[in-house]
């Protein structure tokens, strides 16, 4: 298992575009991922889960994996928070860790 610690940096958090196009980026690993805000976990592949934590900025949330590319899913999505959640950012995240 895999962990790590994010803040989130971006202006509006993980709602809608930005979260569909985190779950779109969690979906490519094989790896069980959970986020974590506080006490609350969801599944990081799950649209409806991610959008029920109610993450902003400035939130600090906890990714978890678990599989076959647990190392490469938290680095990636990691990265992927720290960004501005651009096309462009998630098509970096996905060639840099394909």
């Amino acid at each position: 298992m895999t962990s790590k610690e994010v803040i989130i940096e971006n202006k509006v958090g993980l709602y809608a575009k930005p979260a569909t196009l985190f779950v779109q980026a969690a979906a490519r690993f094989r790896s069980d991922i959970l986020i974590s805000k506080e006490e609350k976990h969801a599944n990081a592949k799950s649209l409806l889960g991610v959008l029920s934590l109610g993450i902003y900025k400035g939130n600090r949330i906890t990714l978890t994996a678990s599989g076959v590319d647990e190392e490469a899913a938290v680095d990636a999505l990691s990265s992927l928070l720290s960004s501005d959640f651009t096309e462009e950012d998630l098509a970096e995240t996905v060639r840099s860790f394909a």
